[in-house]
């Protein structure tokens, strides 16, 4: 199987994780199995303080989720340790971990990209190459990791309708005055940035740093409970006709390959809308 996400030590207590799923980083669903096996070493490893993940690829930090996944091995999967189905496991289980993760986001992090880097305890994005979205109301699809609980909390409700309902790309330097990001950074400078930000925080007592984070937590992460409601109506809203006539267009003007179709999903989901 090949192993998608790379894992390195720059420092004790500091772990990186590297993405790389050609062609475009699609989320599938050994990206989700090699995701849930980390989770699991995050939890259980005590030398461990902080991780960041970033992309091999300039153009693709996690696309989006592979629509062309096996539906029957999906159906499969075993629900994780928090009684939800895989995805929305990673999602909560990474939020909660103790540990401190962070999203270097260089380029695009659409769908379940974008929802993976909402789950992340912080976000810092390239000014200049980081481009988010939520797309999938623009194919007639309801988001399945439930971003939208995430969002809310983060910009309010005005912004986060923007986001989820606009089904628009988010540059850099927009997502962070809307709060989707911590702080846009020059893309010269992101990598310098948030590798000191890193070994910092790996550099003080993880007792500390794991109580301090569980405060926030108990504040500001969504009850697990408004999820799995979430991802039962995607499957529900992919399975009309409609939806599947739009994923299938978009699939045969490029959707899912290194195309002009996915560098710019934003404004090509409204392109492909069918006109009233």
């Amino acid at each position: 199987m090949h192993k998608q996400i790379e894992i390195t030590q720059p420092a004790t207590g500091y772990w990186h994780a590297t993405f790389h799923n050609p062609p475009i980083n699609l989320i599938d669903l050994d990206t989700i199995d090699e995701l849930s096996r980390l989770v699991a070493t995050l939890e259980q490893d005590v030398d461990v303080k902080v991780i960041v993940f970033h992309s091999l690829d300039p153009d693709f930090f996690l696309a989006h989720y592979d629509v062309l996944s096996d539906r029957e091995r999906s159906a499969s999967m075993p629900d994780g340790p928090t009684g939800m189905r895989p995805w929305l496991d990673v999602l909560a289980r990474i939020s909660r971990a103790p540990v401190v993760s962070i999203a270097a986001i260089r380029g695009r992090a659409r769908g379940a990209g974008s929802e993976f880097a909402l789950a992340c305890d912080m976000r810092f994005a390239s000014r200049e190459k980081a481009v988010l979205g939520q797309f999938e109301v623009g194919v007639g699809a309801v988001p399945g990791g439930n971003p939208m609980a995430r969002l809310a909390g983060l910009m309010g409700r005005g912004r986060a309708l923007e986001v989820v309902l606009g089904a628009d790309d988010f540059p850099g330097d927009l997502a962070e005055r809307y709060g989707y990001v911590n702080r846009a950074v020059p893309d010269a400078e992101l990598d310098t940035f948030v590798d000191a930000f890193a070994r910092r925080i790996a550099s003080f007592d993880r007792q500390s740093l794991v109580e301090a984070k569980r405060f926030v937590d108990e504040v500001s992460l969504p009850d697990d409970s408004l999820f799995p409601p979430a991802l039962e109506q995607f499957y529900r809203s992919i399975a009309r006709p409609g939806t599947m006539t739009r994923v299938t267009r978009l699939l045969e003007s490029g959707l899912q390959t290194r195309s002009e179709m996915e560098l710019e999903l934003g404004r090509n989901v409204a392109a492909e809308a069918p006109k009233r």
